[in-house]
């Protein structure tokens, strides 16, 4: 007979190695599943936000970092740079992390297992349905079974766990792609770069060059693609990008991406619940990635926290806790985030041309703090300054403006 745990945590990537070893450090029973092997790698920027930073630290936990990531370029399709400053806030510090996805995943993976987390390799193919909405089991596709009295599903944008439960709605979600590679680069500042797809149209996405380990730099692009998830063919446009970083100098003309890696993203919140029965969704599976600048592994580790906090509080209500305390902390900022981004994507020459003001050498002076601030979904929780402020007003327009859930 399979043994019955408290909960079976699906996803071993930040998400569900947080939420695994928040609930094995009190003592639940915990089975951590992963179809893959550790380490492995991902497609990601590698750039851990300040609420990731933070959650870190309030776990104890280390990580092998590349460094801190502070203040931040953005550059506009005019090639205008403006330096969003990174400010201490309340609840997190002034600054992120740059961690290698290979190492950030394998070391919150080791730190649950250590915690006590049962590692699982296995591929979930179906699910097991109990009464009342419940999923009883996941099933592996080598016929394993895993019980659980709650599932956490952290599998990622197209979460197998949220489509055998029924959850996932791809007609209703927000869908992104974006591929990444390392290059050699020694790079100062992380640098989040907007284009133009043609003459005053924005690409309905942006470009990235951050600091890495050992002289590698991460360079990569996304791209938003509205409801539809169409195939997203970026490799021409990373290409075209690296170009232009070359021209610009900010890489050496001759320096040659390695290879190439990707994934499907899925932002703002959308798609799911983010619980339904006993299942909760954590991070990439809740949808829980910024849609204005692609940060995912922050609200990945929140998400993860509260949805292990509402387990400990108690199974039988766990999934409504969850879906109040997800509601609390993102719900607002998401949500007006989402509609943003929807309303640039459908006007690429007024986004082209929002660009070029924000980057403009007096413009971009009187609100870098605020571009930063909001863009970055740092309002809660900042302290008091007029940058602040104003960001906060921003995001109460931008989710009043995005209408009820």
């Amino acid at each position: 007979m399979s043994p019955r745990f408290d909960a079976v945590v699906v996803g071993a990537g930040p998400a569900g190695s947080i939420a695994a070893l928040v609930l094995a450090r009190s003592g639940a029973r915990v089975a951590l599943a992963d179809k893959a092997a550790f380490p492995r790698d991902k497609a990601c920027g590698d750039l851990v936000g300040p609420r990731g930073v933070q959650v870190l630290a309030d776990l104890g936990l280390a990580v092998p970092d590349a460094g801190q990531g502070c203040d931040l370029l953005a550059v506009g399709p005019s090639g205008r740079r403006s330096r969003l400053p990174a400010f201490t806030g309340r609840t997190y510090p002034g600054h992120g992390i740059i961690v290698p996805r290979l190492a950030l995943d394998h070391a919150l993976r080791e730190a649950a297992l250590q915690a006590g987390a049962v590692p699982v390799r296995a591929r979930v193919t179906a699910g097991e349905a109990g009464g009342g909405g419940r999923v009883d089991a996941v099933i592996s596709s080598d016929g394993r079974r895993l019980a659980g009295e709650v599932i956490i599903a952290a599998d990622g944008a197209l979460s197998p766990v949220a489509r055998l439960a029924g959850m996932l709605d791809p007609d209703t979600a927000l869908w992104g792609f974006a591929i990444r590679a390392y290059v050699p680069a020694e790079v100062p500042l992380p640098l989040l770069v907007l284009l133009d797809a043609s003459p005053w149209h924005i690409y309905p996405g942006y470009g990235w060059l951050f600091p890495g380990a050992d002289g590698q730099a991460n360079v990569g692009i996304g791209v938003g693609l509205g409801s539809e998830r169409g195939q997203a063919s970026l490799r021409g446009d990373l290409a075209r990008l690296v170009a232009l970083l070359g021209q610009r100098g900010d890489l050496s003309g001759d320096a040659q991406p390695g290879p190439v890696i990707g994934g499907w993203l899925r932002m703002g919140g959308t798609g799911p619940p983010p619980a339904a029965g006993n299942v909760l969704l954590a991070g990439d599976a809740a949808g829980l990635i910024n849609p204005l600048q692609g940060e995912g592994i922050g609200p990945a580790m929140v998400s993860a926290r509260l949805a292990a906090e509402a387990v400990l509080a108690g199974p039988a209500r766990a999934g409504l806790a969850y879906a109040g305390a997800i509601e609390a902390t993102f719900g607002q900022y998401m949500a007006g985030a989402s509609a943003l981004q929807s309303a640039l994507l459908g006007r690429p020459r007024t986004a082209s041309a929002a660009m070029r003001v924000l980057t403009a050498p007096v413009v971009r002076r009187v609100v870098a703090g605020t571009w930063s601030i909001y863009w970055n979904g740092l309002a809660d929780g900042a302290r008091p300054r007029p940058s602040a402020w104003t960001a906060h007003a921003l995001q109460v327009l931008a989710g009043r403006l995005a209408g009820p859930g």
